[in-house]
């Protein structure tokens, strides 16, 4: 994976955990106030479909690690702006799992320099798409 989507936003300042969730949590708000039902945001690589925001909360809450949790929900608003604006094409598999499931993992970089991944989870039967995951680079 060469390529890398440059975001202009910035990873959430400190490492404690109650500041990063308060700050994350509050992007993620208004995003929510947005809309009446599921929270989404239009992706641009996927010709503006919705990339619903739900099932990342859900999978971030599953961690047991509390400085894993921190260290991936700083990259929440990197995340949402790649997610918002990049066509760079994303690598792409199918779930071991479920056969039906698309994995898209698209990468992108802070303007600090610090590398990391999103991963987008779609359905092929009714071409859902969902934020799953985010994660930096491990160096």
């Amino acid at each position: 994976m060469d390529a890398y989507y440059k975001t202009k936003s910035r990873r959430l300042p400190s490492t404690h955990w109650d500041k990063v969730i308060k700050n994350a949590f509050g992007q993620y708000k208004e995003i929510k106030n947005k809309t009446k039902r599921r929270p989404y945001v239009r992706s641009t690589y996927f010709d503006k479909e919705k990339i619903f925001l739900g099932l990342f909360w859900h999978h971030l809450h599953e961690k047991t690690n509390i400085r894993d949790k921190t260290r991936r929900l700083k990259y929440f608003p990197c995340a949402i702006e790649l997610v918002q604006n990049s066509n760079i094409k994303p690598t792409t598999q199918t779930s071991k799992e479920e056969p039906n499931i698309y994995l898209h993992r698209f990468a992108g970089v802070t303007p600090e320099g610090q590398r990391f991944f999103v991963q987008i989870k779609e359905n092929i039967k009714n071409g859902q798409k969902w934020l799953i995951s985010v994660f930096p680079q491990d160096e």
